[in-house]
């Protein structure tokens, strides 16, 4: 048997990641959730935490293939937000709530937004409008519908797909108690192109509330846009999604 391990060490004081404690999430949902979670995730060996971090034997799914369909992804992710509607925050009350250091967010995304450039007049606009603005951003999640369990970061680089179209989810360091539509919008934005939208959508059933997440999820996109080379592929890719959501939140 072929065991994935994940070691990591104390988060930075201070630090995002400190005061979400991100890793020590990760043991409580494969300790607590992943045994009735009801979607596919990996199978745990050891969750551990010491003084030094935390150690994660997992099994290994890298024989899959790598990302998922925007169907098979819709869907899976409908099945975890209704499976838990109303019910998370109830069972796992440690969950992280909407706006968890927001300050920290918002701080490091005004330090950000002068540095990016070359955006398309409408994420340039979006972007303007929420310098300053990023705990609003974070309070307008409250208004996306009712509180489930989310992934956090349900991007493709985190599913993965067996052989038979079984669709897992991995890296669960950012599982929060938020709006369903949360985990949908940033699929959408990270994984789908534009063009596909409307159809991944069907397949998850609804957008209620899309609208609500899209500035907390664009004040994410740009923050990932400002770690590539402007000219890269990738922030090429990152602009065309960003600009999708921006002219849906001006229509």
């Amino acid at each position: 048997m072929t065991v994935f391990v994940k070691r990591r060490e104390l988060a930075a004081a201070g630090s995002i990641a400190d005061a979400l404690d991100i890793f020590g999430s990760e043991i409580r949902f494969y300790r607590e959730i992943a045994p009735v979670i009801g979607i596919r995730v990996p199978i745990c060996y050891r969750a551990e935490e010491t003084e030094d971090g935390t150690l994660l034997e997992l099994e290994d799914l890298s024989a899959w293939t790598p990302g998922a369909t925007p169907d098979g992804a819709a869907h899976t992710l409908r099945l975890l937000h209704s499976r838990w509607e109303g019910e998370a925050v109830r069972r796992w009350p440690w969950l992280r709530p909407v706006g968890a250091a927001v300050d920290l967010v918002g701080r490091l995304y005004d330090e950000t937004w002068p540095r990016l450039a070359n955006l398309p007049p409408a994420v340039q606009a979006v972007g303007e409008r929420l310098v300053g603005n990023v705990a609003a951003a974070e309070r307008q999640l409250l208004d996306a519908g009712p509180l489930t369990l989310v992934h956090g970061d349900a991007s493709a680089q985190n599913l993965r797909t067996s052989p038979t179209g079984e669709v897992a989810l991995l890296d669960w360091e950012d599982v929060s108690a938020a709006p369903g539509i949360l985990d949908l919008g940033w699929f959408l934005l990270t994984s789908v192109d534009p063009n596909d939208w409307p159809a991944t959508i069907a397949v998850y059933g609804h957008d209620t509330g899309l609208d609500d997440v899209l500035p907390s999820l664009i004040v994410q996109g740009l923050l990932s846009l400002a770690d590539h080379s402007p000219d890269s592929p990738a922030a090429e890719t990152w602009r065309h999604h960003l600009d999708a959501a921006a002219k849906r939140l001006d229509n």
